[in-house]
């Protein structure tokens, strides 16, 4: 099955055209004909499932025939990420966690952020690709990245995590603490990890201090880490 995106398809709709580059992939790569079927979504959790009544590679249409709703999780993680200072890095913990299970990502500067601009219509993309590979049809929101002090401003509902490095201070492991079925958001720091302010300021706003576990892990694999600890914990048995 391949999955196509498209942010303006809608329940109303009943055909529907693909732009010049997916209708090259479509028909050239994927070598799909008249009558083939393919499916789409929105990324707001609808699924499109489309028959193809034109094959032209500049200009591909498609009738609607049936449409689904994919059931959403039944938690929300919002990862907080200082970016790293390759981007390549950044990049592949957005894949991965889109793959994993993420509803919202703001990349975060910190004190000791080497990075502090992202491009982000690349990681929309890099996002985007993620969500189609996995057959999700929700795609993860990427807001702009914003000063850590700043984001520690705004009022959040749920669970509220800092996993830092700081081995003197009091930590709990992720997972002991984690409840399903919550909204979860985690705080994940630069390479340099937070500076005790910014820790201190945490948890002065109720983040609970997290480790996620004893060995000292990039940014990007601790932000994976992190987000596979919560879908874990949320796995139905």
């Amino acid at each position: 099955m391949n999955l196509f995106y498209n942010p303006d398809i809608s329940v109303e709709d009943t055909r529907f055209s693909f732009d010049r580059d997916e209708s090259r992939h479509i028909v050239k790569v994927l070598r799909k004909k008249e009558g083939d079927h393919i499916h789409l979504t929105n990324g707001n959790g609808r699924i499109f499932e489309a028959e193809i009544t034109l094959a032209d590679i500049k200009h591909c249409t498609a009738k609607i025939t049936e449409k689904t709703q994919q059931p959403p999780r039944d938690y929300s993680l919002h990862l907080a990420v200082a970016p790293t200072k390759m981007n390549d890095r950044y990049e592949w913990f957005l894949e991965k966690a889109t793959e994993i299970g993420v509803d919202e990502i703001t990349p975060v500067i910190c004190s000791h952020s080497e990075r502090t601009k992202i491009k982000p219509e690349r990681l929309e993309k890099i996002i985007q690709s993620a969500m189609k590979q996995s057959l999700s049809a929700y795609l993860p929101k990427l807001n702009p990245a914003v000063p850590l002090h700043e984001f520690l401003q705004e009022e959040r509902q749920g669970q509220m995590f800092i996993a830092h490095c700081e081995e003197e201070k009091e930590r709990f492991f992720l997972q002991q603490k984690i409840i399903p079925g919550q909204k979860v958001t985690i705080l994940i720091g630069p390479e340099g990890d937070f500076s005790e302010k910014e820790i201190a300021l945490a948890l002065d706003k109720a983040y609970i201090p997290v480790s996620l576990g004893n060995t000292r892990l990039r940014t990007e694999t601790a932000a994976i880490v992190a987000c596979h600890t919560v879908a874990l914990t949320n796995q139905k048995t």
